[in-house]
């Protein structure tokens, strides 16, 4: 009986692996189906409390790295998406985070290095076409930034030409194509402000990222909590005196002892020019412990480093590319890597770090 018992017990067991092997491709679309709706329902932003809100879709550089795209920054202030330059990767990010693209209220540069802006193209097409938004993103950049967005526009003008035609205008209407440029010039020293409300204030400032410029960063303040970027830059005191008492400050940060690594392989490989930039970039970043430096000195309540340079492929890189920085910033610091997502909510102090993928 036992032995009877066995046998269909493996029977029924190939059977069931037999139907799952006959009918896997019924199955799986149906489970795609489901995973599909259940993707295209998710809007992050109205899922988040009312507040401040900084997540990372790109904390790299330009060199690869499997854990960080080309720059890009999301600062979310209530119900508002802003994004803070689009580096290659900036779409897809936004999208595993959860965002709908079609919501970014508007756009800023902090400079013109090309990591910083390749990703621009497909971030105008992307908000345009997902929501069919009818009038083209403010994007906001110091002097420059209209060069940058007619030459975008331009590369993709027959793409939209042909979004149109194939869609039509009451999908994705003509007018709502590419990017409205909004220059600035921020003063020497002090800042500009470039949007402000009762609840919101956006301000640029200079900082040091020579021989670029002009080159700057963001406060971005709501309801009591308040985030700077840093944009790419060298040790600044700027950075320092807009961080005074900051929730989060997003440095860039270089470490020179790895990148150094980097120029020695080149050297051994005959890589002459990779050489000769290893060594030019150090000059004109920030390493790990200048910006804790900053961190403490401005009172911070937390660092979070981005624009990560070099890459960090094995385990325990990141302590070895914070250096000393944990001595000397006693807050919490935090290697950043794509997907990370810090939440002030409003009214409080309290502050929530998280993983959007």
């Amino acid at each position: 009986m036992k032995r009877k018992t066995l046998l269909l017990s493996a029977l029924t067991a190939v059977l069931l692996v037999g139907a799952t092997f006959v009918f896997r491709s019924p199955l799986s679309l149906a489970v795609a189906e489901r995973v599909a709706a259940s993707r295209m329902a998710v809007d992050l932003l109205k899922e988040l409390p009312d507040g401040l809100h900084v997540g990372l879709c790109g904390a790299g550089s330009p060199m690869p790295d499997d854990k960080r795209m080309g720059p890009c920054t999301v600062v979310v202030a209530g119900q508002r998406m802003f994004v803070f330059d689009t580096g290659n990767g900036s779409v897809r990010n936004l999208g595993k985070m959860g965002f709908v693209h079609g919501r970014i209220e508007a756009i800023f540069f902090t400079h013109f290095h090309s990591d910083h802006i390749d990703g621009l193209g497909e971030l105008l097409m992307q908000r345009w076409v997902s929501t069919g938004n009818a009038a083209p993103v403010p994007i906001h950049g110091p002097t420059g930034v209209d060069r940058v967005v007619r030459g975008f526009m331009e590369a993709y003008a027959q793409d939209a030409h042909y979004r149109v035609a194939h869609h039509g205008a009451g999908t994705v209407p003509t007018s709502g194509f590419g990017g409205t440029a909004l220059p600035f010039s921020a003063p020497p020293s002090g800042r500009v402000v470039l949007l402000k409300d009762a609840d919101l204030e956006i301000a640029a400032f200079n900082v040091d990222h020579a021989p670029v410029h002009p080159a700057v960063g963001y406060t971005i303040r709501y309801k009591g909590r308040t985030v700077v970027l840093s944009g790419d830059t060298k040790k600044s005191p700027a950075v320092q005196s807009e961080s005074a008492g900051a929730d989060v400050l997003v440095h860039e940060a270089l470490q020179p002892s790895m990148v150094s690594l980097l120029g020695k392989g080149a050297t051994t490989a005959k890589r002459a020019n990779v050489t000769k930039l290893m060594a030019d970039i150090v000059d004109y970043h920030t390493t790990p412990e200048q910006a804790a430096e900053i961190a403490r000195d401005a009172k911070v309540s937390f660092l979070l480093l981005s624009h990560i340079a070099p890459p960090l492929p094995l385990p325990g890189m990141e302590q070895a590319f914070l250096g000393a920085a944990p001595d000397i910033f006693k807050g919490p610091i935090r290697v950043g890597a794509d997907g990370d997502f810090i939440s002030l909510p409003a009214g409080s102090r309290e502050l929530k770090v998280s993983r959007r993928f």
